[in-house]
């Protein structure tokens, strides 16, 4: 791709914590003694950080420059001209409007979480250089993550997207001496290589398509600039699928669409492939909060808004997207409701957060889901490392019902914490979550062409109440009221150092402000500011969100009213009941046993998943996989068997031949030369 927009430097955004990765990761592998602690941290978080540096100078040119975007090509990947027409896929990078911000939350998210990693690793000081080990995986993370948002084309997309959820095994399972976390790292890559396979088949879908169309290419611009010549192709459904609405022709871009959200459900755990996510819990909160809330599991939101021209021609697709969305994040929040560990709270309640964004791209206000994406990477990551210094006081408990009244002796803590339990509720006005739930809730409202819109829109208002409810809920039972914490724990809670606040104090600051990134029209009009929704008019030339030109204001502030009710129904309850009235909550679970049971159990879809499909294929490997077919067939056919008659042949003939007797083997020698003196004479 040929353009007159490049910038050298953006190939440093990603290679800058690649080459600190690669570098840690040499050490690890040649050199016997560990690498000094100071310079671990000068690579783990110097890497992030100077990209951090790149990327505004990047987004300073984009902003205020006259190209609408900047491209930086390395080299041709992959070429063919036996396609109809050549094709070319370039290990190419596009910093455009969304790529920017997401380059931009990544980098500055992500190095405010390896500063704070500094501190909380501290301690690791175990025989396998875990500490310099971390920053390694993190620094490949980053560098996977930003092949994903900044790459040209789906093949470089890819690349990244399957690194991250390498670096999440990894850093999942970094604590691998217990069975439990290992067993929780394979279970998130085993569930994201489901949705990767359909993603692929959708890439594949889409390339197919292109180049029947006589446009063989994967990179994002050209796709958009040839949608229209493969919008109206169609495909025919096999007999087993009559079930689907539609059959037997979908359009091709739908179930193209339907394939690559497949991907997206797997890697931004959203129904039915939610369940790795809680369980990615046991890896190191710093993981939680830089891969499981701020960036790794909003790449599928992002590949959803970078195809939005796709989705835009397949309104099928878009309609799941913005359903599956919106039951995700109703059904997660139900789940948090009576979850007790401080991290699984925070854990089912991204999967909730990220099901708004899907109902966003959904009702294609995809500005609002990237808007909501941002606020939600301060705000979550916040949360997570507030409650990783809790963790860290508490010594390693992560137990809510053994905390308590924290707030006197972690008052940095505390703050920062109710800041993002604040913003996560939408509490209006000041903070981040109200103007991007705002904006999401009033796309679902205005959304006539997605079926039931209105009930989506009031599945999106109960989330919202129950979101508050179960925040407050943890904030009263972790910082308020009277300490539940054993004695000899209770008495060495004490507030963490800088390596640890300084991160929090930062995220909490944006979670305040960060909502004004994206100030939506109709209150910035109320202070005078024309189009202050610089967001969503900053992402309009590459997301062409849904117009709300013409909307009263009457009726902006009243869903905007009633999405703070909700919130607000949600917060007094949890104060009802776990300040004023904390015998209440027993009293209630008691009183209705059966579906307490159900949702605290989190509906039994785990125990399902290991009933009807990991109990199944377990036995299938072990009784036909490796004893039938690997032990029987393969062990004792091909390669025993095999040997066997080898071995036959040799001791019952071939050792006949081996007499040790020299005339033997001189008329041995006559006999072959005779032979073949008779067979050239027979060809001459």
């Amino acid at each position: 791709m040929v353009t007159e927009h490049t910038s050298d430097a953006l190939r440093w955004i990603p290679f800058l914590p690649l080459a600190a990765a690669l570098g840690s990761g040499a050490w690890l592998m040649f050199a016997e003694r560990r690498l000094p602690r100071p310079i671990v941290i000068v690579l783990g978080c110097g890497a992030p950080l100077v990209a951090f540096g790149i990327a505004c100078t990047q987004f300073w040119e984009l902003a205020t420059g006259d190209a609408p975007y900047l491209f930086d090509e390395l080299y041709t990947w992959i070429g063919s001209p036996h396609i109809g027409a050549p094709f070319n896929a370039e290990l190419a990078f596009l910093f455009d409007p969304l790529s920017a911000v997401m380059v931009l939350v990544v980098t500055g998210v992500g190095s405010l979480i390896h500063i704070y990693s500094v501190a909380y690793m501290d301690d690791d000081h175990r025989d396998d250089r875990g500490f310099q080990r971390f920053f390694c995986y993190l620094n490949l993370f980053t560098f996977s993550m930003l092949m994903l948002v900044l790459g040209d084309n789906l093949l470089v997309l890819f690349v990244g997207w399957e690194g991250v959820g390498l670096c999440s095994y990894l850093l999942i399972g970094f604590w691998y001496l217990e069975d439990h976390n290992a067993a929780c790292g394979q279970k998130a890559f085993v569930v994201n290589r489901i949705g990767d396979f359909g993603f692929l088949l959708g890439i594949f879908l889409l390339f197919w398509a292109f180049a029947q169309a006589g446009h063989p290419t994967i990179t994002f611009l050209e796709m958009q600039a040839h949608v229209g010549d493969v919008a109206d192709r169609t495909v025919e459904l096999p007999e087993w699928l009559a079930f689907l609405p539609g059959f037997p022709t979908w359009k091709l871009l739908t179930l193209a669409g339907l394939l690559l959200f497949i991907g997206a459900v797997g890697k931004s755990a959203q129904l039915p492939l939610y369940v790795w996510l809680p369980d990615a819990m046991a890896g190191p909160t710093p993981v939680s909060a830089l891969i499981h809330a701020a960036t790794m599991v909003t790449a599928g939101v992002y590949m959803v808004c970078r195809l939005s021209f796709v989705y835009t021609l397949a309104p099928g697709a878009l309609a799941t997207v913005a359903w599956v969305g919106g039951l995700t994040a109703f059904v997660a929040a139900t789940i948090a409701v009576c979850q007790n560990d401080i991290k699984k709270v925070l854990a089912y309640s991204t999967v909730s957060q990220l099901g708004y964004m899907f109902m966003a791209a959904g009702v294609a206000a995809y500005g609002a889901a990237i808007f909501h994406l941002v606020t939600h990477a301060f705000f979550k990551a916040l949360l997570f490392l507030g409650a990783g210094s809790v963790i860290l006081a508490m010594q390693h408990e992560q137990d809510t019902e053994k905390m308590g009244g924290l707030w006197q002796r972690m008052p940095v803590t505390h703050l920062t914490f109710l800041a993002g339990v604040l913003a996560i509720s939408g509490a209006p006005i000041l903070f981040s979550g109200f103007y991007s739930k705002d904006e999401i809730l009033l796309g679902a409202w205005l959304a006539h062409d997605t079926p039931a819109h209105r009930v989506l829109y009031g599945l999106g208002v109960v989330t919202a109440g129950l979101t508050a409810f179960y925040m407050f809920r943890l904030y009263f039972r972790t910082f308020i009221g009277e300490s539940r914490a054993p004695a000899g724990v209770r008495s060495r809670i004490q507030e963490q150092r800088g390596w640890i606040l300084v991160p929090l104090g930062v995220l909490a600051g944006f979670s305040v402000i960060g909502g004004f990134f994206g100030l939506p029209d109709v209150w910035g009009a109320l202070i005078g500011i024309q189009k202050s929704n610089s967001l969503h008019y900053f992402l309009e030339p590459v997301v062409h969100s849904a117009s709300h030109e013409g909307v009263a204001r009457a009726t902006e502030f009243g869903l905007a009213g009633t999405a703070v009710v909700a919130a607000a129904a949600g917060a007094g309850l949890a104060w009802l009941l776990y300040y004023r009235r904390p015998e209440l909550p027993d009293r209630i679970a008691n009183s209705i046993g059966p579906v307490y049971e159900l949702v605290f159990h989190k509906y039994f879809v785990d125990e399902f998943y290991h009933a009807v499909i990991v109990r199944p294929l377990v036995a299938f490997s072990d009784r036909v996989l490796f004893r039938l077919i690997d032990a029987r067939i393969i062990d004792g056919v091909a390669v025993n068997g095999t040997a066997g008659f080898v071995r036959d042949v040799a001791d019952r003939a071939l050792k006949h031949l081996q007499t040790g007797f020299a005339q033997s083997y001189i008329f041995a020698m006559l006999i072959g030369g005779l032979i073949l003196v008779g067979y050239l004479l027979r060809n001459a």
